[in-house]
C-alpha cells in the first residue's frame, strides 16, 4: 500500500509534467478548428492590485471525452483592453494549452493599473472567445468607498437551473466568492429536471467530464465573464462528508487520497486559480485573503482538507450528533487545522481595513434542533475551533467581522457570540443555494425557535447573496430564483439587511 509522502511524490511528477514547457509535443494542433474550442466558456479570479487570472479550458465539444480536442497542445491567444470593444489593449500574450492539464488554461496578468475594469478574450483554431470583464483591486492601503460583490454556493445540476447566476451577471458585481459545492460527484438516479452522465467519477477523467458538464451551462458561464472569482470547495467537488483522508465510502485512506488528488487536479484545472495554488497529489494550498484597499479584507477558508475525523459517531444519526457530546468541544480538535489557524489570526491582527469578511462553507452559528441535536461535519462538530476564531475577532479588536456562508441551502442570517446572552462579537450572512434543494417553512421555523441568534430564515427559495460595502455600512440583500425548476425563472429580493460601522448584528430594512 502507497504511502501519503509516496502519493505526493508520484502526483507533483504528473503535475509538472502536464504545465511544464519541456514536457509538450514538438507537434501543435491545426491552426484553424471547425467547432469553437470556447464551449466552457472563460473565467478571471483573484485579482491584485496590478492583475488577476484568466481562464479558459478548451473544449469543442463539452459533453465528449477530452471536450473533443486533440491529443496535440493547442496554442492559445489572449488580450486583456481597457475598453469593452478590445480597441484599446493593454497586454496580450500566448499560452500553450495541453492534453495533460485538461487543455486548461491560466493567464497571471500583471502591470495593471489599480481599481479598474478591463476586459479580456482568447483566440485559438481560428476562433474568438466571449469576451469578459474583470478588474484589478484598489493599491494596498489607499481608500476605497464601495465594494459590490456576489457571493454563492451550492448548484446541484440536477436540482435545478441557473437563473440565480443570470441575475448575478446582470448585477455586475465587482467580486464573486464562491464557498463550495461547485459540482456534486453524485451519481445520476434519473431524478431532478435535468441529467448529466450517471457514473460517479472517481478518477481525473470522471471529474474533468462532470466539470465541463456544469461548466457548458450558458448562464453559469455568464456569471464568469461578468466579474472576477474568488473560490473555495466544500465536500462535493471530491465527496460526500470527506475530511482530511476519509470519507463515508472509501475503505482506507490510500484510497481515498488518490481520489481527492483527482478531484484537486480537476478543480484547479476549472477555475482561474494562481500556479501557487496547483495542488501537489492530494494536497492544495486554497486559504488565503484578499484586500480592497482600506475598505475590506477577504480571508477564504478551506474546512475540509486539514479537519480533524468527525466524532461522536457511535451516537450520529448520519448528520447530527447530541449536543452534549463532550468531544465535539475538545480543545485539541480543529475543522482547519492548526497551520492554517495560526494563518487566520495572524491575518486577524494585521487586518487594519473596515470590514473583514470571512468566506467559508457553513453556517458558524451553532444550529441545534429541538431535540438537543447539532451537526457533525461543520463547526457544531468542532465547537472548539469556533470559538478560537470569536475570540481571535475580540482579541485583535477586528473591525466589523462578517462571517459569509453556504452549504445548507437555506438563508440565513443573525449574529454570533461567545455565550448564549453575550454581546455579538460578528454579523453572519448564509446565502441560500443556486439550485441544490433546501428545507420547508416548518422546518426552518422549528430551528429559528430553537436557535435565538437567528434573526432570519428561508430554505424553499434558492437563490445567493449581494453585499454592498461602504465605509459606513454593510447592505447584504437575498436575491432568490421564483422557480428554479424552470429555466430562466425571475429573481427577486427576498430580504435585506444592514450592518451598521462599530455594531455587530444584522438589521433588517
Amino acid at each position: 500500500m502507497p504511502s501519503r509522502r509516496a502519493l505526493l511524490a508520484q502526483a507533483a511528477g504528473l503535475a509538472g509534467f502536464a504545465l511544464t514547457p519541456g514536457s509538450w509535443t514538438s507537434a501543435v494542433a491545426a491552426t484553424r478548428m471547425v467547432d469553437s474550442p470556447f464551449g466552457l466558456g472563460v473565467a478571471s479570479g483573484e485579482p491584485s492590485p496590478d492583475g488577476m487570472v484568466l481562464w479558459t479550458r478548451l473544449a469543442s465539444r463539452p459533453r465528449e471525452p477530452l471536450g473533443g480536442m486533440p491529443p496535440a497542445p493547442v496554442a492559445v491567444r489572449w488580450e486583456i483592453a481597457a475598453d469593452p470593444q478590445m480597441k484599446r489593449t493593454v497586454a496580450r500574450g500566448r499560452q500553450l494549452a495541453v492534453a495533460e492539464a485538461g487543455h486548461s488554461v491560466h493567464v497571471e496578468v500583471s502591470g495593471l493599473r489599480p481599481g479598474r475594469e478591463y476586459w479580456y478574450r482568447f483566440m485559438a483554431g481560428g476562433h474568438a472567445s466571449p469576451i469578459g470583464r474583470t478588474r484589478t483591486t484598489p493599491a494596498a492601503g489607499s481608500a476605497a468607498d464601495q465594494l459590490k460583490l456576489a457571493f454563492a454556493s451550492c448548484q446541484k445540476y440536477s436540482a435545478g437551473y441557473y437563473s440565480a447566476h443570470a441575475a448575478l451577471a446582470a448585477d455586475a458585481p465587482d467580486l464573486v466568492l464562491f464557498l463550495g459545492d461547485y459540482i456534486y460527484e453524485e451519481a445520476h438516479t434519473g431524478k431532478g429536471v435535468r441529467a448529466h452522465p450517471a457514473a460517479e467519477p472517481v478518477d481525473l477523467a470522471g471529474y474533468r467530464e462532470r466539470y465541463a458538464w456544469y461548466k457548458a451551462d450558458t448562464d453559469l458561464q455568464a456569471a464568469h465573464a461578468a466579474a472576477p472569482w474568488m473560490v473555495t470547495w466544500d465536500d462535493h467537488e471530491v465527496a460526500n462528508d470527506y475530511g482530511d483522508d476519509q470519507d463515508r465510502t472509501n475503505p482506507t485512506p490510500a484510497d481515498f487520497l488518490k481520489r481527492r488528488a483527482a478531484a484537486y487536479q480537476a478543480f484547479y484545472e476549472n477555475m482561474p486559480l494562481r500556479r501557487t495554488q496547483r495542488p501537489v497529489g492530494p494536497d492544495m494550498l486554497l486559504y488565503r485573503s484578499r484586500a480592497w484597499g482600506d475598505l475590506a479584507r477577504i480571508q477564504m477558508l478551506d474546512t475540509r482538507q486539514y479537519r480533524n475525523h468527525r466524532t461522536c459517531e457511535a451516537a450520529s444519526d448520519g448528520k447530527r450528533i447530541p449536543m452534549d457530546c463532550p468531544e465535539r468541544s475538545d480543545p485539541a480538535r480543529s475543522l482547519l487545522g492548526q497551520d492554517q489557524e495560526r494563518w487566520l489570526q495572524a491575518e486577524f491582527r494585521s487586518s487594519r481595513a473596515r470590514w473583514n469578511l470571512l468566506g467559508q462553507q457553513y453556517l458558524m452559528e451553532q444550529l441545534m434542533t429541538r431535540l438537543g441535536m447539532v451537526g457533525n461535519d461543520g463547526w457544531d462538530g468542532y465547537a472548539a475551533s469556533r470559538r478560537r476564531v470569536l475570540e481571535g475577532w475580540r482579541d485583535a479588536k477586528v473591525s466589523n467581522p462578517v462571517v459569509l456562508g453556504g452549504d445548507i441551502h437555506c438563508f440565513f442570517a443573525g449574529e454570533l457570540a461567545l455565550t448564549p446572552d453575550g454581546p455579538p462579537v460578528a454579523s453572519e450572512f448564509v446565502g441560500g443555494s443556486i439550485s441544490s434543494l433546501g428545507a420547508e417553512a416548518s422546518d426552518i421555523r422549528l430551528l429559528m425557535m430553537a436557535n435565538r441568534r437567528l434573526t432570519y430564515g428561508e430554505g424553499e427559495t434558492r437563490g445567493y447573496g449581494r453585499v454592498e460595502l461602504t465605509p459606513k455600512t454593510c447592505t447584504v440583500t437575498f436575491r432568490g430564483v421564483e422557480n428554479a425548476l424552470v429555466a430562466k425563472s425571475p429573481v427577486r429580493d427576498l430580504a435585506k439587511f444592514v450592518v451598521e460601522d462599530g455594531v455587530a448584528g444584522a438589521k433588517r430594512v
